[in-house]
């Protein structure tokens, strides 16, 4: 299989999701600040110019985050990425899911790309602390989540691979985590997954 990242993306939550798998897999880099995702090699692959973008092994292609990691899951039920009961696995997709749309695409995205949001620059400001609020806001959701338990759904699963990277971010926009998403941060990156996809990708442990 072939991973497409860019270093510290969302992606990142893929790659840790990789590692903690183990099976042989190539890691291709997008580098965003020449725009490779715009490319005409990339954009054969995924037009809609993005990562993460799994190619698995028969050629086909899966994007999205919460695609890829179900998948890689339920593809490897033997490393136990996902909990086996209805209630569990809910709750973890759950998690999941309210991280990547609303942490990440409401709250991170105006934060770093106010454009997106308002076309007017004067309006920039606004946008940028609405997404702070937001982001604010769900991560003491995420937090209160973590009350009494070291990972997300009671034993590691791929919402902590996307809870990480967004608890990542936080430091870029110098947002503080609460008590304890701070703990599930240190407590992710003392994962040797973690380490070898962060070190992969050229970022601090």
């Amino acid at each position: 299989m072939r991973l497409f990242y860019a270093p510290g993306a969302c992606s990142m939550g893929i790659h840790v999701l990789m590692e903690e798998i183990g099976s042989p897999y190539e890691a291709k880099r997008i580098d965003f600040a020449k725009r490779e995702q715009y490319g005409p090699d990339f954009v054969a692959i995924n037009p809609k110019s993005k990562v993460p973008t799994l190619q698995r092994d028969d050629g086909s292609v899966l994007t999205e985050f919460p695609a890829i990691a179900l998948w890689l899951a339920r593809s490897n039920p033997g490393k136990n990425l996902l909990p086996t009961d209805p209630e569990g696995e809910a709750r973890a997709l759950e998690a999941m899911d309210y991280v990547v749309a609303t942490l990440h695409m409401q709250g991170f995205s105006r934060m770093f790309r106010p454009a997106n949001f308002a076309p007017s620059e004067a309006d920039h400001d606004q946008v940028k602390a609405r997404g702070r609020e937001i982001f604010e806001a769900g991560l003491k959701i995420m937090d209160a989540k973590l009350a009494g338990k070291e990972y997300l759904a009671g034993a590691f699963s791929i919402a902590d691979a996307a809870l990480f990277y967004v608890e990542f971010w936080a430091g870029r926009v110098d947002v503080p985590l609460p008590a304890n998403c701070a703990a599930h941060f240190e407590r992710m990156k003392a994962r040797p997954a973690v380490k070898a996809a962060m070190a992969a990708e050229g970022l601090p442990v």
